[in-house]
């Protein structure tokens, strides 16, 4: 099985961002330049958002402009409303990741916009990116599986907004579990009927580990033919407006699993370890990945 699985590196953004150590910017710097010699071709690094709000994500700016270019690497800026798409161009992020709540309550808590406020938004950023330029465009539905405030999510409500986003244009959509309450049986139904809508857009998924079920949910969308997967580094993450939300499903252990399939990623283990490790230091803190623990198998791997 050579089948490559492109693995998005969210640990620089998502993994800190619900974390009481705030990291300096050369440490944010230190921890991408770190997954990036472990393999990282496409990382979340920073996130235009309200300093005030999340204190954990300030220094977009300045990480952008400590980080070298390289035509290899992505780096990408995610993205609440037009003020944070004129911030990522300016910081000349390689692609911007604009999120989408799949629910009023939390869009509301989240980005003070209900959902369909948040289409209208990322519609209108689609539109100036094609008019006047600028990185291409990934859309994210949050808690696409469920809400921590108004609960399941009904699926129409996640079509609906997909039918949207396949008009605007953009280059990928991200279904993302941001609570961790997903099971791989509905994985595999909200891919299908996802894929409904918007048959022309390259999907990528996003899940939390909240209840155990992130590495089954992973392995329902990669048989669900999906080749582009989201994780953190140590397991590390969290949204600070959903109530116990947890990390993502940990870099290390997706690729272990992926790659004990046969499947391809391109990372190394041994440095994703190191730098899980190394992670957990700075913010004073275990990673909760399962491989930092047992490390590899065979042992020889690593």
């Amino acid at each position: 099985m050579s089948r490559f699985i492109e693995i998005v590196e969210v640990g620089a953004r998502d993994g800190l961002q619900n974390e009481k150590a705030i990291l300096e910017v050369a440490e944010k710097v230190e921890l991408i330049t770190r997954l990036e010699a472990a393999g990282a071709r496409r990382q979340e690094v920073v996130s235009f958002v309200n300093a005030k709000r999340v204190p954990q994500m300030a220094g977009a700016e300045e990480i952008m402009a400590a980080l070298p270019a390289d035509p290899t690497r992505s780096r990408i800026g995610l993205v609440l409303n037009e003020r944070g798409w004129d911030r990522c161009v300016a910081a000349n992020c390689d692609e911007a990741n604009v999120v989408v709540c799949a629910t009023d309550s939390f869009g509301i808590r989240n980005q003070g916009a209900s959902a369909a406020e948040q289409v209208t938004a990322a519609a209108a950023i689609a539109a100036r990116q094609k008019a006047e330029g600028g990185p291409p465009i990934s859309i994210t539905i949050s808690v696409a599986f469920g809400c921590p405030f108004e609960g399941e999510v009904p699926e129409e409500r996640v079509v609906d907004i997909a039918r949207a986003v396949a008009g605007m244009g953009v280059a990928e959509l991200a279904l993302a579990d941001t609570i961790g309450a997903a099971d791989p049986w509905l994985v595999r139904r909200r891919i299908e009927a996802v894929r409904k809508v918007a048959p022309d857009i390259k999907l990528r998924l996003h899940f939390h580990d909240t209840r155990n079920t992130g590495l089954a949910n992973a392995f329902a969308g990669v048989e669900a033919g999906v080749d582009v997967l989201d994780a953190s580094v140590g397991g590390l993450g969290g949204c600070p407006f959903a109530p116990a939300a947890t990390g993502n499903i940990g870099t290390e252990d997706l690729v272990y699993m992926l790659e004990r399939a046969g499947f391809e990623t391109g990372y190394d283990l041994g440095r994703l370890i190191e730098t899980a490790k190394w992670a957990g230091e700075r913010i004073g803190k275990a990673p909760a990945s399962s491989l930092t623990r047992a490390g590899v198998f065979p042992p020889a791997a690593a």
